[in-house]
This record gives structure tokens, sequence and C-alpha cells, in this order.
């Protein structure tokens, strides 16, 4: 039977989660509404609050990679709103492009170089682990062997 692991995000880490949803939300709400002020004003804490989140996970790679592709989703994303408000976005919206490949970059990066990567770590480790048990083992039965 496989063995589930547990992933646990800090309490701390979970509540500026949830205040980074509400922000990207009323930034959404505001494009969408085309509530210009206060669209314009949710991009400072929206971005600010996700490169935080960055930061605060940044020893954990899966982590790490998936809210670097978060941040330059968002920063994409403000450009493009940015572009609308402004009417510019029939010329220039191609350009927000760029964040959402670097973005795209870190995601593919994460999954095709860096788990594989890990998951190889992973088995080698638990092969070692196997090995050391069953010599172990050997080494009980040849010294309890009474021939």
């Amino acid at each position: 039977m496989s063995e589930n692991k547990m992933y646990c995000i800090p309490e701390k880490f979970r509540k500026t989660e949830n205040l980074h949803i509400l922000f990207w939300l009323v930034k959404d709400v505001s494009w969408a509404m085309l509530w210009r002020p206060l669209g314009i004003a949710m991009i400072f804490p929206t971005i600010t609050v996700a490169i935080l989140i960055t930061w605060q996970t940044r020893k954990i790679k899966a982590e790490l990679f998936h809210n670097l592709a978060i941040v330059f989703w968002i920063c994409a994303n403000a450009m493009w709103m940015l572009l609308e408000f402004t009417g510019n976005d029939e010329h220039y919206r191609k350009y927000t492009s760029i964040p959402f490949g670097i973005g795209l970059f870190f995601i593919l990066s994460y999954y095709l170089y860096i788990l594989p990567k890990e998951k190889m770590r992973e088995k080698k480790m638990a092969a070692a682990i196997t090995n050391i048990d069953a010599q172990a083992t050997m080494k009980v039965v040849v010294t309890n062997d009474p021939n």
C-alpha cells in the first residue's frame, strides 16, 4: 500500500494566501466592471503579496516555481488591464505574452526538469534504504542460524 504524503502550509502563510486571493479578485472585478481607479490601485498590493508569498515559500521548490509563475501571471494580467483601460490593448496586448511566457517557463522548468530530478532522487534513496534493510535482515538471519 502506498503511503500518502502530508503537505502542510503554516497558518500565517495560508492567511497571506487568502488575502492575496481577495486582492486579486478585487483587481479583476474592477477590471471587468471598468472601475479604473480601484483596478489600478489593486495592482500594487496584489503583486506585493504575490512576491511575499513567493519569498515565504522559497525553500519548497514546488511552491517557489508555482509562485514565481503566479507573480509573472499577475504582472501580465495587470499590464493587460492597464492597456485596456488606456485604450492601447489593440496594439500592445501582444507584449503581455512576455511575462506570461516567463511564468510558463517557470512552470515548465519545474515539471520537465526539477520534478523528474526530485522523483529520481527519491527512488534512489528508497532503493538505498531497501538495500540497507535487506543487508541488515541477512545479518540477523546469518547470526541466528543454529547450524
